[in-house]
C-alpha cells in the first residue's frame, strides 16, 4: 500500500530514488495503490496490468503520469 494522497513514499532501501513515471490507482476519488517506475515501458506495462487486476473495482480510475514534465501518459477508462 501507499502513503496517504499526494504524498511521495520514501524508496525502498537499496533501491534508489523513486522513478519518474508514477501509477495512481484510484476509487471512489481516492488513492488506493501507487507505483513509480523509472523506464517508460515498465510503467505502460504495470498500467495495462493494473486495468486487468483492478478494472473491475467499483469506479476504479487508473493514471500514469510522468513526474518530470507532468503530463498525464495514460488514463483508464478513457475519459469521455
Amino acid at each position: 500500500m501507499s502513503a496517504a494522497p499526494g504524498v511521495r513514499e520514501p524508496a525502498r532501501p537499496g533501491m534508489g530514488a523513486a522513478g519518474r513515471y508514477h501509477l495512481l490507482l484510484a476509487s471512489g476519488g481516492r488513492a488506493v495503490q501507487h507505483g513509480w517506475w523509472h523506464r517508460e515501458d515498465v510503467a505502460r506495462d504495470k498500467f495495462r496490468r493494473w486495468i486487468g487486476e483492478y478494472g473491475s473495482m467499483p469506479d476504479a480510475r487508473i493514471t500514469l503520469t510522468d513526474d518530470e514534465t507532468s503530463d498525464v501518459m495514460a488514463t483508464w477508462p478513457d475519459q469521455q
